[in-house]
């Protein structure tokens, strides 16, 4: 007995061994340029964007490689400041003032002289020492030299031959204030002036003065002054007859004159 195929059978076989040969065929060209890649070392394949930025970077990487040593080496130059040069003390004002003031002074005596004899009748000394005020004023250069006149009354001790010893002075002065560029300056003062001496602010002799010094002047700002002085003081009184009838000869008293002083500042006009 002989078996037949179904019909259509092979037909359907044909069409089956068909697709499965296109599918083998489609499937091996992969393959075999997988295989000839790997055999020799080619590919046909464009590079890719990954390969593009390997071969791009060793060139961007040495530029900033070089602008990097360049910003090293030669960095960019710093705002240069001007150099300030700090004085030793600011350059002085050249200013002329009106100065005046007061000042509280004591008249210590070292030496009556004739005035008042060591012996006789009038042994008692009718001009010792004593305090009193001073008023001043003058005019103050722009440089270290002051020019004025003052006016001193004292209370002299006189030995109760006096009921109000008063010891008058008027005096031209002047001081030479070297700059040393400090607020406290010391100054040298000299001068000469006129004497009167009597009983209760009277008159009943009177004479001649010279005086030279030194002292130190406290600029407290630039309108107001402190200061001391120290000065001697010869003075040449006259001979008279006092108020209990006893001469008094001629002669040279001397004093050692101690000032404590304000004074004030008016600023005329600068130079």
């Amino acid at each position: 007995m002989r078996l037949r195929s179904p019909p259509g059978a092979l037909s359907a076989a044909t069409i089956t061994a068909g697709a499965l040969l296109s599918l083998t065929a489609s499937a091996a060209p992969p393959q075999r340029q997988a295989e000839g890649t790997a055999a020799g070392g080619r590919t046909a394949e464009a590079p890719s964007e990954g390969a593009e930025d390997a071969s791009a970077t060793p060139a961007g990487g040495a530029l900033l490689d070089v602008a990097g040593d360049e910003a090293r080496a030669d960095p960019p130059p710093a705002a240069v400041k001007p150099r300030v040069e700090l004085a030793a003390r600011p350059p002085p004002l050249h200013v002329e003032y009106v100065q005046y003031g007061v000042g509280l002074v004591a008249e210590i005596s070292l030496d009556p002289g004739a005035v008042c004899p060591r012996s006789g009748p009038i042994y008692a000394c009718i001009l010792g020492s004593g305090g009193g005020l001073a008023i001043r004023g003058g005019y103050r250069s722009p440089g270290p030299w002051y020019f004025g006149g003052a006016y001193q009354f004292t209370k002299m001790d006189s030995s109760n031959l006096y009921r109000l010893g008063i010891f008058q002075q008027l005096r031209a002065e002047m001081r030479y204030l070297p700059d040393i560029g400090y607020r406290a300056a010391p100054y040298f003062s000299a001068g000469i002036g006129g004497v009167a001496y009597g009983n209760e602010w009277g008159v009943e002799t009177g004479g001649a003065l010279i005086f030279g010094g030194v002292g130190v002047e406290l600029e407290v700002s630039r309108r107001a002054v402190l200061g001391v002085s120290c000065v001697y003081r010869p003075v040449l009184l006259a001979g008279w007859r006092d108020t209990a009838n006893y001469d008094r000869a001629t002669g040279i008293a001397q004093f050692v004159g101690i000032e404590l002083l304000l004074e004030v500042r008016t600023e005329v006009g600068r130079r």
